[in-house]
C-alpha cells in the first residue's frame, strides 16, 4: 500500500488514449526507501526487494509509519527535510524500465575519506542508542546536532522516541532535556528558518504561488506570523520594488484599482542597461558593403561573358570550368550576404551586480536575486574521454563565479561506468580545498590542471601574503588527486577481483555443505563490477553481464554534493585545515552524477538523447531556468563567464533570447595551426555576422540556454510581429486589450501556431511525458527566467527580489521521479527530440536544435568575452581533423535532405538568416564541383587546351578584379574581426582539403543513406600514439592512413605529373603556346599552394612517412602516364599508346 501512494502522487502513470488494446503500460516506478518524505508520502525499504549478495547492513530496517496522533506529532518540516537530505545525498539511485527503484545508502563513496559535509558518503557520528546504527544529525559544518548538555549522540528517530515516548528523557545522563523544540537546536540563531508551508500545499504549488495574483490584502502563514514576501509578491504592496504597479501616494484604501505610477525612486535614477551593442565603424563597414556589392556585379558580368565566349577548340573544358564556376559563385553569394551586418557587443558586470546582489528596500540584505542555471557536462567513454579531463573541467563549474546555491552542476555518463563515478567522487573530495583557494586568492583559471601548467608567473597580482604557502600546499594535494583518479582503472580492478575471489569461496563452501561427499566444482559466478562499499555496480561492469553492459544497464542518479545552505558559510583559522579559510564561503555547488537507463532494443539518440535525459531529471531536482552545456573536454576559462551571459538573458527584451552562444577557444594547437583547428574565420567573422541578424548558430558546447525555449516553446510576443518580405527585421502590432486578463504564468508558454492565449496544460502529459512534476517545473521555469521589471519598457518581467526565496531541499521522491525520467521508455509517444529538447535523426543535433529555435521566431546573442569563456581540446592529427570535418559535414547533407532544410523555414525566420542556414546544409555539395576544377588545370596541361580561347585582356582583368576584390574583403574581415591574415590564409587552405576530402565522403554517404538507406561509417584502419612523450605537439606528426586522404593525394599527383608534361611539352615544341602553359601551371600552383599542409602532414617527422604513401603514390603516377600515353601516343605511332600495349 505504500508504494501506491507513492505511485499516484508522483508518477500519474495511467494507460494513455492511444494505446493498443492488450498492451499493458510499463510498470509504474517505485521506491525502497525507509523514510517519510516531508509531503507525506511513504517511501519504505522491502526485504523482498534486496538482492541475494547484499547483506542487510546495506540497507536500512523496514520502518512501519504510525499516523500523527496527539502524543505523536511530526517533527518540524524543514528539520525534517533537512535530516532526509543528508539521507537522499548519501544514497545511490537506481531503477528504470519494469523495475523497483531502489535507494542504496552507501557508507562510502570512494576508498579516501569524504571530508566535506555536503559531499556524499561524509562521515558522521553514529547514534549510540544500542541497536540503530543511524547517522547523528548535523548542521552545514557537518557538526553534530546534540540535544543534550551531556553530550550524549543521538540520530533523529531516537530523539523523537526520547521525547514522544520516553518521557522526554535524555537516554546518556537520564536528565530530561532542557530544550524539546528541535528547531532551537538544529538551527542557527542568526538564520531564521524558512516560513512553514501551508498545509496540503504541494513543493510545486509553493514555487507558483509566488506567481498567482491574488486579490488579499494580507497573507499569514500556518504560524499565524506575518509573510511579508507572500504580501509581497502576491499584493500590491506599497514599498520596495518587488511590484510592477504602484498605487499612487494617498491612493491606498480609495478603492480605485487604476490610480497607479511608477515609484518615485525609478523616475529619478536613470535605468542602467545590462548590455550593449557596439557596432562596427562606418569606415570599415561601408566600404565592405561596397566591395561585396561590386564583387557580386564583377561575378554576374564574368560569369556572363564566359557563356557568351566558349572555347571551341575545348567545348568539354570551357563547359565542365563554367558550371564549376557558377556553382562557386552561388556558393560564395550564400556565404558572404549573412555577413552585411556584423556587430560586436558588451557587458557590465557592474551593473549586474548592482540590480541583483546589492542591498535595497525590498532585499535589504542584498541576497543575489539571480536565477538559477544547470550546467550539463556529458561523456560516454572514460577511455576515450580521461576521468581527469572531465574532472578538471567539473571542478572548474565548482569554483565558478556565480551564486553558490544558484548553480548545479550535472555529470551524463552515457556509459555507466564505475571510473567515472568514482572520478567524480574525487573532484568532489578534493573541490573541498580547491574551490575555497579559488576564492580566496581569485585564481584564473580554475581548472586545475590548466593553472599550475601556466607558462606566465603564478605570483602576478598576488598580495595576500599566504597565498605562496597555500599555492604549494594546493598543489600537492592536487598531485595527490591526479595520481589517485589516475590509479583507479587498476584500483577498480583489483577490488571487483578482490570481491570476486570472496563470492567465489562463498559459493564454494555453500555447495560443500550442500553436497557432503560428492567432488564440488568450481562455482561459476558473473565476474561483477564492485564499489567501494562492497555493493555491485549498478551500471556497466568491466566484464559484460546482462543488466550490466554498456547498452543495456539501469538508471543511476547519485547526489555527490547535496545542495548548499542558502546562507554563506564562512571557514575559519581551523589547524586542521590544509589552508586558512577566515572570512572564505567554503559552500560547494550541487553536484550530480546521472546515467540514464539503457535496454536492448531502444534507440538511445546518443549525446542528444543523453542531453534530454538530464534536462528532465535537472528540471525535477533543480530546475534552473537556464541551461549551460559543455563538453567534458571543454572547462570555464573565465570564471565570470556565466554572468556575462546572465546580462543579455536578464537585460531587456532578453525573454526573447532562446540561447547565448560563447565562441570555442582550443589549447594544445600547434603555434602554427596547421590545419586550422582554432576555426577563428568561423567564431570569429561567421558567427559575428549572424549575431546582427537573427542570432548565431549553436554549435554544440558553451551555449547558455533558456529552458522553455528548449521545451518547445514559443518566444513571448511572438503573435505581436510580421516579417517583412526582404526585411531582416519585423514590424510590431499591438494585441487587443483583453489579452491583459490572462493569467501572468501562462502568457509566455505557447506552443505551435495555437492563438489561444492562455496554453492548455491538459495537452502537455503528451508532449513532455507523464511526470506531473516535470509539467508542473515549467511555468516555474519560466517565471524564473524573465528578466527585472525595473523599467516601463521591460515587458513580460518578474518582480525584483522573487528570487531570494531558499530552494527546495532534495527529499526521497523527488529523486526517484527523477530516476524515472530519465528510463528508457520515457520518451515515448511524446515530443522529445521532435519539438521538445535536443533535436534527434541528425549527427550535427546541436545545429538542428538551434535552427528549430529559430524557426520559431526565437533569437540568439554571440558573447565574445574579453577573457576567453571556455577552453577545450582540438585533434591537431590529420585523419582525426578529416574525421571530425567529416562528421560536420555528414549531418549537413542529413540537415539538406530533412525537413530542417532552410528553404522550408517558417515566416518567423529572417531571410539573411535563412540564407545562412540554407549554406550550412549546402556547403558539403561545393567539393564536387571542387574536386572537378582542381582537375581542370592538370587537364589543360595534358591536352594542350585551356578554360579560355586565349589569355585576352578581358580575360586577366576580370581575373584580377575579383582577386583584387576577394583580397580585399579579406583585409576588411581581418579589421573588423580581430583575426590574423595567417589565420584567414589557413582558414582557405583547410577549405580545399576539406572539400576534396571529408565534404566528398559526406555527401556519397548522405546520398546513399538517403536514396538506398546504406550506412556507410569511414573507420580509421590503423592507429597508433605518440612515441614521443615529452613532445606536446606529438599528435601532429602521426600518420594514419585513411581513405579520405585518396582523392587529396589524386590531386596532387596529377597536377605535378601534369605541370611536368607541360613543361616538357612547350619546351621541346615547334611552336611554344606559353599563354596556355602560364595558365595551366597558374591554376595548377594554386592548388598544390592549397594542399601544403596536406602534404606537409603526410611526411610525418624525420622522414617517417608510411610505405602505404610511396605506394599509393607510385600507382597513381604510373596509371596517369599509361593513360596519357594511351590518349596522346607519340608522334609517328599508329597504335594506341605508340608500340605499347594494354594487356
Amino acid at each position: 500500500m505504500a508504494s501506491k501512494s507513492f505511485k499516484a502522487s508522483r508518477s500519474s502513470l495511467s494507460t494513455s488514449s492511444d494505446a493498443p488494446d492488450g498492451q499493458k503500460p510499463p510498470l509504474p516506478p517505485t521506491v525502497t526507501f525507509g523514510r517519510r518524505t516531508s509531503s507525506g508520502r511513504y517511501i519504505s525499504y522491502s526485504r523482498d526487494d534486496l538482492d541475494s549478495e547484499l547483506g542487510s547492513s546495506d540497507f536500512m530496517n523496514y520502518t512501519v509509519h504510525i499516523p500523527p496522533t496527539p502524543d505523536n506529532q511530526p517533527m518540524d518540516p524543514s528539520i525534517s527535510q533537512k535530516v532526509e537530505e543528508q539521507y537522499v545525498s548519501n544514497s545511490l539511485f537506481t531503477g528504470g524500465f519494469n523495475s523497483v527503484t531502489r535507494a542504496h545508502l552507501m557508507d562510502k563513496v570512494i576508498e579516501s575519506e569524504a571530508n566535506h559535509p555536503q559531499m556524499a558518503g561524509a562521515k558522521g557520528s553514529s547514534c549510540a542508542i544500542p541497536g540503530c546504527d543511524s547517522k547523528v544529525m548535523s548542521d552545514e559544518r557537518g557538526v553534530d546536532i546534540l540535544p543534550c548538555e551531556c553530550d550524549f549522540k543521538i540520530c533523529r528517530d531516537c530523539y523523537i522516541d526520547a521525547v514522544k515516548t520516553g518521557g522526554g528523557l535524555c537516554p546518556g545522563c537520564k536528565e530530561p532535556y532542557k530544550n524539546t523544540d528541535l528547531d532551537e537546536v538544529a538551527v542557527d540563531n542568526a538564520r531564521p528558518l524558512p516560513l512553514p508551508p501551508p498545509s496540503g500545499m504541494s513543493k510545486m504549488e509553493r514555487r507558483l504561488s509566488l506567481m498567482k495574483s491574488t486579490k488579499s490584502a494580507l497573507m499569514r502563514s500556518q504560524t499565524g506570523d506575518f509573510d511579508h514576501n507572500r504580501w509581497l509578491f502576491e499584493t500590491r504592496g506599497t514599498y520596495g520594488y518587488g511590484n510592477a504597479i504602484w498605487p499612487k501616494e494617498g491612493g491606498l484604501g480609495n478603492g480605485k484599482e487604476d490610480d497607479v505610477s511608477e515609484p518615485t525612486e525609478f523616475m529619478n535614477r536613470p535605468w542602467r542597461p545590462l548590455t550593449r551593442k557596439l557596432k562596427i565603424p562606418a569606415a570599415i563597414l561601408s566600404p565592405y558593403r561596397l566591395l561585396i556589392l561590386i564583387r557580386m556585379a564583377v561575378l554576374g558580368l564574368f560569369l556572363q561573358w564566359r557563356v557568351t565566349n566558349p572555347n571551341k577548340d575545348a567545348m568539354w573544358l570551357w563547359g565542365m570550368s563554367v558550371v564549376c564556376e557558377i556553382w562557386f559563385a552561388f556558393s560564395w553569394l550564400l556565404d558572404q550576404l549573412p555577413k552585411l551586418c556584423p556587430v560586436n557587443r558588451a557587458t557590465d558586470l557592474n551593473v549586474l551586480r548592482e540590480k541583483f546582489e546589492t542591498p535595497t528596500p525590498n532585499n535589504p540584505t542584498g541576497k543575489s536575486d539571480l536565477p538559477g542555471i544547470d550546467l550539463f557536462v556529458s561523456t560516454a567513454d572514460p577511455e576515450k574521454e580521461p576521468p581527469l579531463v572531465t574532472a578538471n573541467t567539473i571542478l572548474s563549474i565548482l569554483a565558478a563565479d556565480y551564486p553558490v546555491e544558484k548553480l548545479s552542476c550535472y555529470v551524463s555518463d552515457d556509459g555507466g561506468a564505475l571510473l567515472t563515478f568514482e572520478a567524480m567522487a574525487e573532484a568532489a573530495s578534493f573541490a573541498n580545498i580547491w574551490v575555497p583557494f579559488c576564492r580566496k586568492h581569485g585564481i584564473e583559471p580554475r581548472n586545475p590542471e590548466s593553472y599550475f601548467n601556466l607558462k606566465r608567473d603564478p605570483y602576478k597580482d598576488k598580495v595576500r601574503p599566504d597565498f605562496v604557502k597555500d599555492r604549494r600546499r594546493v598543489k600537492r594535494e592536487y598531485d595527490e588527486f591526479k595520481v589517485r583518479t589516475n590509479s583507479l582503472p587498476e584500483s577498480i580492478r583489483r577490488r571487483s577481483d578482490a570481491y570476486h575471489a570472496r563470492e567465489e569461496i562463498k559459493a564454494m563452501k555453500l555447495q560443500r555443505q550442500n553436497r557432503e561427499d560428492e567432488a564440488v566444482e568450481s562455482a561459476k559466478i558473473p565476474k561483477a563490477t564492485w564499489m567501494a562499499d562492497g555493493t555491485h555496480w549498478p551500471g556497466t561492469w568491466l566484464t559484460s553481464a546482462p543488466e550490466h553492459s554498456r547498452g543495456d544497464h539501469a538508471g543511476i542518479i547519485q547526489v555527490m554534493l547535496k545542495p548548499p545552505s542558502d546562507e554563506p558559510l564562512l571557514g575559519s583559522a581551523d589547524d586542521t585545515k590544509l589552508i586558512d579559510l577566515t572570512d572564505v564561503d567554503i559552500r560547494l555547488p550541487l553536484l550530480v552524477y546521472v546515467s540514464r537507463e539503457k535496454r536492448p532494443g531502444y534507440d538511445h539518440n546518443k549525446k542528444a538523447g543523453a542531453m534530454n535525459a538530464l534536462v528532465r531529471a535537472s528540471a525535477i531536482m533543480s530546475n534552473g531556468p537556464f541551461i549551460l552545456n559543455l563538453d567534458c573536454d571543454h572547462y570555464i576559462y573565465n570564471s565570470k563567464a556565466i554572468r556575462e551571459g546572465m546580462c543579455f538573458m536578464m537585460d531587456r527584451g532578453g525573454d526573447r533570447i532562446c540561447y547565448v552562444q560563447f565562441p570555442q577557444r582550443f589549447e594544445g594547437i600547434d603555434p602554427s595551426d596547421r590545419y586550422a583547428n582554432h576555426n577563428t574565420v568561423f567564431f570569429d567573422v561567421n558567427m559575428r555576422a549572424l549575431d546582427g541578424l537573427q542570432g548565431p548558430v549553436y554549435v554544440g558546447t558553451g551555449c547558455l540556454f533558456r529552458r522553455v525555449a528548449l521545451y518547445g516553446f514559443d518566444p513571448p510576443r511572438a503573435k505581436e510581429s510580421h516579417p517583412g518580405c526582404c526585411s531582416c527585421c519585423f514590424g510590431r502590432r499591438k494585441k487587443h486589450a483583453s489579452t491583459s486578463n490572462n493569467h501572468e504564468e501562462n502568457r509566455a508558454l505557447r506552443m505551435g501556431d495555437s492563438d489561444d492565449e492562455e496554453m492548455d496544460l491538459s495537452t502537455f502529459p503528451k508532449k513532455f511525458g507523464n511526470s506531473t512534476f516535470l509539467i508542473d517545473s515549467i511555468p516555474v521555469a519560466e517565471f524564473q527566467g524573465r528578466p527585472l521589471a525595473d523599467h516601463p519598457a521591460v515587458k513580460n518581467g518578474r518582480p525584483p527580489g522573487a528570487l531570494t526565496i531558499p530552494r527546495d531541499l532534495l527529499d526521497a521522491s523527488t529523486v526517484a521521479e527523477a530516476i524515472s525520467v530519465i528510463s528508457c521508455w520515457y520518451e515515448d509517444k511524446t515530443e522529445w527530440g521532435n519539438r521538445v529538447g535536443w533535436i534527434y535523426g541528425s549527427v550535427t543535433e546541436d545545429v538542428v536544435t538551434g535552427y528549430r529555435m529559430h524557426n520559431r521566431g526565437w533569437k540568439s546573442v554571440y558573447c565574445v568575452t574579453k577573457r576567453d569563456a571556455f577552453r577545450g581540446t582540438a585533434p591537431i592529427n590529420l585523419t582525426d581533423r578529416l574525421h571530425q570535418v567529416l562528421r560536420w559535414a555528414t549531418g549537413s547533407v542529413e540537415i539538406f535532405f530533412s525537413r530542417n532544410n532552410a528553404l522550408l523555414a517558417s515566416p518567423r525566420m529572417k531571410l539573411l538568416q535563412r540564407i545562412a542556414y540554407l549554406n550550412v546544409g549546402i556547403y558539403p555539395f561545393t567539393s564536387i564541383f571542387l574536386i572537378v576544377y582542381c582537375f581542370l588545370p592538370a587537364l589543360s596541361l595534358f591536352s594542350g587546351q585551356f578554360i579560355v580561347a586565349s589569355l585576352s585582356v578581358t580575360f586577366l582583368t576580370y581575373l584580377l578584379t575579383i582577386t583584387v576584390t576577394l583580397c580585399m574583403l579579406a583585409i576588411l574581415e581581418i579589421k573588423w574581426s580581430g583575426i590574423e591574415l595567417e589565420e584567414w590564409w589557413r582558414n582557405e587552405q583547410f577549405w580545399l582539403i576539406g572539400g576534396t576530402s571529408a565534404h566528398l565522403a559526406a555527401v556519397l554517404q548522405g546520398l546513399l543513406k538517403v536514396i538506398a538507406g546504406i550506412e556507410i561509417s569511414f573507420t580509421l584502419t590503423s592507429k597508433s600514439g605518440g612515441d614521443d612523450v615529452d613532445d606536446e605537439f606529438a599528435d601532429l606528426y602521426i600518420v594514419k592512413w585513411s581513405s579520405l586522404m585518396i582523392p587529396p593525394i589524386t590531386i596532387m599527383m596529377v597536377n605535378l605529373i601534369a605541370i611536368a608534361v607541360g613543361v616538357s611539352r612547350t619546351i621541346y615544341s615547334v611552336i611554344p603556346q606559353w599563354s596556355r602553359l602560364l595558365g595551366g601551371v597558374f591554376f595548377s600552383f594554386w592548388v598544390l599552394a592549397h594542399l601544403y599542409p596536406f602534404a606537409k602532414g603526410l611526411m610525418g617527422r624525420r622522414g617517417r612517412t608510411p610505405t602505404i604513401v610511396f605506394v599509393w603514390s607510385g600507382l597513381l603516377a604510373i596509371t596517369i602516364s599509361l593513360l596519357w600515353v594511351a590518349i596522346n601516343p607519340p608522334a609517328g605511332a599508329t597504335d594506341i599508346g605508340g608500340s605499347f600495349q594494354f594487356p
